[in-house]
């Protein structure tokens, strides 16, 4: 569980360096906080699970910068957004709860309540173990700091904090140990001896379930890439099905297909949105994100050969993709196929620099990957016997999607405008 969280957390925070470490702080400092006043075990893991996820609802890199200030205005609608993509996967679901309201100010106690709902107690932990995290200075001894940190919370105690709360965190400003977990480079080792040794074991329908809430944080950053993954992943499976691929074999094929743009969290943007051509700066930013899908994925235990298949999705027959340059037989036959979805649904998608192509065009654009060796020649034909069938099948899964996403963006848009 602690492989899976953190994987989705750390890709979170890749988008920049301002942010590395920015959730697992947060959690180590919650966690703390939860077993200070007492709280059970079970309550203490839910908020170490909540500490690294609570920005996820923040899609913009703009956004997330803005919370890095120590008052936050309008925090309901990222934190709302956050809640909803995180209670689609049940082990997560009271992590979730904690997430919806983790900027809700005290307010003089009104903040036990927000629109006739209850605010968790560890919404409020959250929230105090949030503003500590972001007062923490990067430079300079931690320890030197404890003083401002401190007075700057003390000061808001009653209208942004829990009074109790406030009373805990001062507790714990005298033990050196607290300060330096929570700025320890590596705080996520920290975490990892706090979370224990438990696990989770999860059906193909549960895997599917995890992937798709990876799969969403990573497409409705942008309008562009709202159901991209979904189409991938359709396609994907339906092209593995075709190929003789087992059952099993097949759904995590699906999964790689979901998973297979984790990486573009690293990528800011406005590169991934970009209405011209990338220069090169912008290519070598975008030529990594399939390493970190290869990071962040393989690390998950269970997940080794939908990972190898996720990241090898721009690899190549010729040896000319990226980042591995595999080639030929090097390259496992899942791979080759997930690389055949993502052109195949990329092509019949809206990109901010062009339209749509049509199918027709789409194929002959396949056919000419293939004779030039970019693609694996027995997939392309595969789809090309197969195309009117496995577009029905991508434009099911992508409208299945749209609707979710336009709820979601109703009044939160991806650049964090609201409009």
């Amino acid at each position: 569980m602690f492989e899976i969280v953190m994987g989705l957390s750390g890709a979170a925070d890749f988008v920049d360096p301002a942010l590395v470490g920015h959730h697992a702080r947060v959690a180590c400092l919650a966690h703390s906080m939860a077993k200070e006043i007492g709280l059970p075990i079970a309550d203490q893991q839910d908020l170490v699970w909540a500490g690294l996820l609570h920005d996820i609802g923040a899609f913009s890199l703009k956004e997330r910068l803005e919370f890095l200030r120590f008052e936050v205005e309008n925090w309901q609608s990222h934190s709302e957004v956050g809640y909803t993509l995180v209670s689609h996967f049940d082990p997560l679901s009271r992590s979730a709860e904690l997430i919806r309201y983790h900027h809700a100010p005290w307010d003089g106690g009104r903040g036990r309540e927000i629109k006739g709902e209850e605010v968790p107690l560890g919404s409020h932990i959250l929230h105090l173990a949030d503003r500590v995290a972001v007062t923490m200075g990067q430079e300079g001894e931690i320890l030197a700091q404890v003083g401002r940190i401190l007075d700057k919370i003390e000061t808001r105690g009653g209208r942004l904090f829990v009074p109790e709360l406030v009373d805990a965190f001062k507790s714990l400003c005298d033990r050196e140990a607290f300060w330096l977990d929570a700025s320890y480079p590596q705080v996520s080792e920290v975490l990892r001896e706090r979370s224990g040794p438990g696990t989770v074991e999860l059906d193909m329908p549960e895997l599917t379930s995890l992937a798709e809430l990876f799969c969403r944080v990573i497409d409705f950053r942008s309008r562009f890439t709202a159901t991209h993954s979904h189409g991938v992943a359709s396609v994907a499976e339906r092209l593995a099905s075709l190929a003789g691929f087992t059952e099993r074999e097949t759904g995590l094929m699906k999964i790689a297909g979901y998973l297979h743009d984790l990486g573009k969290l690293a990528v800011p943007q406005e590169v991934l949105d970009k209405p011209g051509n990338l220069n090169p700066n912008d290519w070598h930013v975008m030529k990594k994100h399939p390493y970190v899908t290869y990071r962040i994925v393989g690390g998950i235990r269970g997940l080794e050969t939908a990972a190898a298949w996720a990241a090898f999705h721009h690899e190549q027959p010729n040896g000319k993709g990226y980042p591995f340059h595999l080639k030929g037989t090097d390259l496992p036959q899942g791979a080759k196929i997930l690389a055949v979805a993502d052109v195949f649904t990329a092509i019949a998608e809206d990109r901010p620099y062009r339209a749509a192509i049509s199918l027709e065009r789409g194929l002959q654009a396949l056919l000419s990957m293939a004779a030039g060796n970019r693609l694996d020649r027995d997939t392309v034909a595969l789809l090309c016997d197969n195309a009117e069938e496995i577009d029905e099948v991508r434009r099911s899964a992508q409208k299945a999607v749209v609707r979710e996403y336009k709820e979601l963006s109703s009044d939160y848009c991806s650049d964090g405008s609201g409009e």
